[in-house]
């Protein structure tokens, strides 16, 4: 409908659109982007404007109009354009505890989660991470039109590190790996790119330690067993205290079978393998001649 400004309020622009007859254009019905704080900022006292009507209260005598209803939804166009997994550029406008807003096009930013910025780091703050101004590539995860969210993420621009831990590591298998970081709990251990497992302190060592920094420091290897990995939690337990109690078994099991197996050994191969042999002939025939001398003297 058609109809005349008659009045400005902080909240909203008063309509007449019979004679008598008044709707309200609230601030937030104006733009489809803009965030507008009062009306003036879109229209004035007196001009015409085109309206669409929204809502009839006719228990308390009341119309809501809407100005940015009368033109194309932007939202609706932006999906259109950018569908679900598009990448595409844009510039961080805003930085919070629970995300980065970047901006897309005119008025009209998306929402990177900080559930969304990386596939392993966890509680981490997206004011270390970026800054006013930077021009960062996403995802486009969803476009809501009907309550105006864009969803973005930076974390799918790479593939799931865990899709390859699932594959490859199960309970009992032996990891390689440098310790990333040493606390008082325990030791974080990469055991893929991307991807830390923790070992406890209770499972670094047979002996109590009560630091494991001193132990250990970032950057050193170590062998350890996975003993359990956790798919919804992301999180995988290693130990070294077991793998080092397995590989001494295994040790002492493989010696005790080679012993069971290994032949015995006559007196004369053991002299022979230690060159020992040849020097008992030599002595016996010292001892042969020096009696035959003896018995010659009697003669």
């Amino acid at each position: 409908m058609k109809g005349k400004v008659i009045s400005l309020a902080d909240y909203g622009a008063f309509v007449e659109i019979e004679k008598g007859v008044e709707g309200l254009i609230h601030v937030s019905e104006m733009s489809w982007t803009q965030k507008i704080k009062h009306p003036s900022q879109v229209v004035s006292v007196g001009q015409e404007v085109e309206a669409q009507v929204l809502e009839i209260d006719a228990v308390n005598r009341r119309i809501s109009l809407g100005l940015k209803q009368t033109l194309e939804n932007p939202w609706e166009t932006l999906a259109k354009k950018y569908p679900s997994g598009t990448h595409i550029k844009g510039q961080v406008k805003n930085v919070t505890d629970f995300g980065v807003f970047v901006g897309v096009e005119e008025g009209m930013d998306g929402l990177v989660h900080v559930s969304d910025i990386s596939w392993t780091q966890k509680n981490m703050r997206p004011q270390e991470l970026y800054k006013k101004g930077d021009e960062i590539e996403v995802v486009v995860l969803n476009i809501d039109p009907e309550n105006e969210k864009f969803s973005l993420g930076v974390k799918q621009l790479e593939k799931d590190p865990w899709q390859e831990v699932e594959k490859t590591l199960k309970k009992g298998v032996v990891i390689e790996g440098k310790v990333t970081k040493a606390v008082d709990f325990g030791l974080f251990v990469s055991v893929a790119p991307y991807v830390e497992g923790l070992v406890h302190i209770s499972e670094i060592t047979k002996e109590r330690s009560e630091d494991p920094k001193s132990l250990y420091k970032v950057g050193d290897t170590v062998r350890a067993e996975v003993l359990g990995i956790d798919n919804r939690e992301r999180k995988i337990s290693l130990s070294i205290k077991s793998l080092v109690a397995k590989e001494e078994k295994e040790s002492i099991s493989k010696y005790m079978t080679d012993g069971k197996k290994e032949p015995k050994k006559k007196l004369g191969d053991l002299f022979a393998k230690e060159g020992l042999l040849q020097k008992l002939k030599h002595a016996i025939g010292k001892d042969s001649n020096a009696k035959e001398d003896k018995d010659k003297d009697k003669e």
